[in-house]
């Protein structure tokens, strides 16, 4: 069997799609004489026609493709439909790496029936009530951005906003608010907003937090949700 079709069944089995984590963990690679067969698997989808792209890091079979739209409630012609999935989809996968790392995790009460796959993002998260780790006025802020990890000591780790095509400014005002806390601050969003985001962080209002915002692209922060699945899997 080729290994193409490899890929083929494992997604068939997963009702016509999958993440790249989801095949890594259900194909059998030890017929396949590669050693990265990861980098095969990408390979593969991104280059045949049986496969289709629904979001980043998330493929499905095009045979499937009608159905697995409207599964997701995707309109191909609405750019809101899929700016709407792919949001929810990231908010997804930044709480599934938090949840792995082992912190607890947090999206506001207006995301938490956002789908991510077969869940809403409700049912992914550890924390339905943000912790009160501060005033309220500043509170505010961090219970609109997009996730957030928490520590053991229900003080915040990092804080993720994920901007798919929505103004970054805004996201970095939060962060603004939010910046005397010892946190990690990330904007996540596609790679070719990576120049946007340079020339707005390099503003003069923004100067006290230019050093601690990072830009995190979608591709990365695949990879990235690969690898931890990859450790946890090992440590089972």
């Amino acid at each position: 069997m080729q290994q193409k079709e490899f890929v083929i069944n494992a997604m068939q089995k997963n009702n016509g799609y999958a993440t790249f984590q989801q095949l890594n963990q259900s194909i059998d690679f030890s017929l396949w004489g590669t050693k990265t067969p990861q980098a095969s698997v990408r390979r593969i989808v991104q280059t045949n026609n049986e496969f289709f792209r629904i979001a980043p890091g998330l493929w499905g079979l095009t045979e499937c493709k009608r159905e697995l739209l409207e599964y997701f409630n995707i309109q191909q012609t609405d750019k809101k439909s899929i700016e709407s999935f792919t949001h929810g989809y990231i908010q997804g996968i930044i709480s599934e790496i938090g949840n792995f790392k082992k912190f607890d995790t947090y999206v506001p009460p207006q995301d938490k029936n956002r789908t991510f796959l077969e869940k809403k993002l409700c049912d992914v998260v550890s924390v339905h009530n943000i912790f009160e780790f501060t005033y309220p006025e500043i509170l505010k802020h961090a219970r609109t951005v997009d996730v957030i990890w928490f520590n053991e000591r229900k003080l915040p780790n990092a804080f993720y906003e994920v901007e798919h095509t929505t103004d970054i400014k805004n996201s970095l005002n939060k962060f603004y608010e939010l910046q005397d806390y010892r946190s990690k601050f990330y904007i996540v969003a596609p790679k070719e907003r990576e120049r946007q985001f340079k020339d707005i962080i390099s503003s003069t209002i923004y100067r006290k937090i230019k050093d601690i915002v990072s830009f995190v692209n979608y591709d990365t922060l695949i990879k990235q949700y690969e690898k931890e699945s990859m450790l946890i899997e090992g440590a089972i």
